[in-house]
């Protein structure tokens, strides 16, 4: 007897169906992709029991005559391909003609359609291999296929599916994915014969709200970039949206949703400046290329793509990403921006309390942003720490915005040595002064470093502090690195260490807590990497050592010359660890807080 056989068709597509059919979602999915792939516009789901005592799909697509639906169920059938070059650039959801055949290998299937134009439709059952004759039935013009009693064939498989609400779930899940893949077409899903979900055609902005969310929606950034033959559009969410988990996250390629390594790595380089480790962005995004620049026959799942120039489309991601989210707090808060009308009764331009602060002024008020500093305080005319000074000024007055053009308003006060109060067209504006003014901060060190220009500033009485012997060690071996970072550190003993330089703009920090900090992160990441891998860790460090602390009384020039950089410097509408650096509130948000109007 032959040790080698061939196996029966039945039991080959239940080996199939291990990989395609995983739980009732993998068959929902299946089927709403034929749906859409035979060109339906309305599509709606029935499933009970979470999908695995029964599962529906109906849709109003192109149809099947009746010599068709046997082939239907037939392994490797298919309407969509036909030869290598149409598989090496496929533009329909599926294409491996595996899905019905797998379906009805371990479940009981009925397949009913009506072509456009014919006199009535075809109804067709299978399960466990077996079909049924073709028979005529009714039917709108469309398609529907019942799937029931998911794996009653093979019990050992149905015992590793879910509970109810779980399996529910995931189908869910599958259901939003391809809602949001076409917000052309009307989608509707019941669950237990309760509707759950009802999505009308629209555009894109109006599906995104309705399946990921008004609040998502609300703090999302429109995406629009093309380039050399790439298009990404979409929204990405603000960083103050971030997620403790990756629930949030669509990517899309030609259409088809994607779990794809490369753009989940290149999406997260483009969060990385503004979000923790343990915090997740949240985007639905839809990347599209020439199908012959994607390989989607990687998984009979097809959820896994391989990019034939898979660098391209990494930078190509990566800075469309950084691009939208970039924005600063001006180009922010200009978009929320409305005229009031006239009977608000408020002049926005100068409130009286700033008449001597107006930005008619900006030198006077800039200055004082930095005039009490230790470093500059006492620095004689023509010393470098008055030349870094000068500079500062200078560049902030350069920065002032015209007359009524400042769209985080004018300050009004402090509170509790934490948040600015400020006053702008729209209403009022609430800022974290030091989360502000930590981004502000990073942002000057990043371009300082990227440009290799950042300079080092002596001081008059270098900060001494006691060491521990790895401390001086790492001052020792890394000085160059340090110096590349502005700073100059000596040791004096083996127990001690001086700071004699660091960056201008990080004078008024507290100069030996900063060095420790810098030097355990030198020591943690290594010298070499440290200016390459992990910069971001590094300039955060630095930027919130040096960024104006808590508690600290500003002056309302003060106040103004922060939110002036604000409105120059991108991304400050987060700090460096994703939480929201200022918010605005409305007058008709106030009005409602006051019960004004009712």
């Amino acid at each position: 007897m032959p040790s080698i056989r061939l196996l029966p068709d039945t039991l080959i597509s239940q080996i199939a169906a291990g990989e395609v059919v995983e739980r009732p979602a993998s068959v929902l999915k299946e089927l709403m992709e034929n749906s859409l792939d035979a060109g339906a516009t309305e599509i709606s789901v029935s499933l009970l029991q979470g999908g695995g005592k029964q599962l529906k799909v109906t849709d109003n697509g192109g149809g099947m005559e009746a010599e068709d639906l046997p082939l239907a169920f037939a392994r490797h059938a298919t309407s969509k391909i036909a030869s290598l070059d149409e598989l090496e650039q496929v533009r329909s959801l599926g294409f491996r003609g595996e899905a019905l055949a797998s379906i009805a290998s371990v479940a009981r299937v009925a397949l009913t359609s009506r072509s456009a134009g014919a006199p009535h439709a075809w109804s067709l059952s299978a399960g466990g291999g077996e079909q049924c004759a073709v028979q005529p039935a009714a039917h709108a013009p469309g398609t529907s296929v019942e799937v029931s009693d998911l794996y009653y064939n093979t019990p050992a498989r149905r015992k590793f599916l879910r509970t109810e609400a779980t399996e529910f779930g995931h189908c869910e899940d599958v259901y939003r994915r391809i809602a949001l893949s076409r917000p052309d077409a009307a989608f509707s899903l019941k669950h237990n014969g309760r509707v759950v979900s009802h999505l009308p055609a629209g555009d894109a902005a109006r599906r995104i709200a309705a399946v990921a969310g008004e609040e998502f929606a609300g703090a999302a950034r429109a995406l629009e970039e093309s380039s050399s033959g790439l298009r990404l559009s979409g929204f990405a969410g603000s960083p103050a949206f971030s997620r403790s988990s990756r629930d949030a996250q669509y990517a899309f390629v030609n259409g088809r949703f994607v779990r794809d390594k490369l753009l989940a790595h290149a999406l997260r380089q483009a969060y990385r400046d503004m979000l923790h480790g343990d915090r997740h962005p949240a985007y639905v995004l839809f990347l599209e290329l020439d199908p012959m620049g994607v390989d989607v026959n990687v998984h009979p799942a097809k959820t896994e793509v391989r990019f034939r120039d898979s660098r391209a489309i990494h930078q190509f991601v990566f800075h469309a990403v950084s691009k939208a989210l970039a924005g600063n707090a001006a180009q922010t808060a200009a978009v929320a921006l409305r005229p009031m009308p006239a009977a608000a009764g408020m002049n926005f331009q100068r409130a009286p309390y700033q008449s001597s602060l107006g930005v008619a002024q900006p030198v006077a008020e800039y200055q004082a942003m930095f005039a009490d500093r230790p470093a500059f305080a006492a620095a004689p005319a023509g010393s470098a720490a008055r030349a870094a000074f000068e500079s500062i000024r200078a560049g902030a007055a350069a920065a002032a915005p015209a007359e009524g053009d400042a769209p985080l308003g004018y300050a009004l006060a402090q509170l509790h040595g934490v948040y600015i109060l400020a006053q702008n067209r729209q209403g009022l504006v609430l800022v974290d002064m030091h989360a502000a003014h930590e981004r502000i901060l990073y942002e000057k060190l990043k371009g300082a470093l990227d440009a290799r220009g950042m300079s080092m500033q002596k001081l008059l009485i270098p900060v001494t502090f006691n060491a521990d012997r790895l401390e001086v060690a790492t001052a020792e071996e890394h000085a160059g690195v340090l110096r590349e970072l502005g700073f100059d550190l000596a040791p004096l003993s083996p127990t001690a260490l001086a700071v004699r330089a660091l960056p201008p703009m990080l004078a008024g920090a507290d100069a030996a807590g900063l060095a420790r900090a810098l030097l355990r992160d030198v020591r943690e990441f290594g010298g070499s990497r440290v200016l390459t891998e992990h910069q971001h860790e590094l300039l955060s460090t630095m930027a919130c050592h040096g960024a104006v602390r808590a508690h600290r009384p500003l002056s309302v020039a003060e106040m103004n010359a922060l939110l002036r950089e604000m409105e120059v410097t991108e991304r400050s509408g987060q700090c460096n660890h994703g939480r929201p650096t200022w918010f605005q509130m409305s007058l008709a948000d106030l009005d409602k807080l006051f019960l004004r109007g009712r």
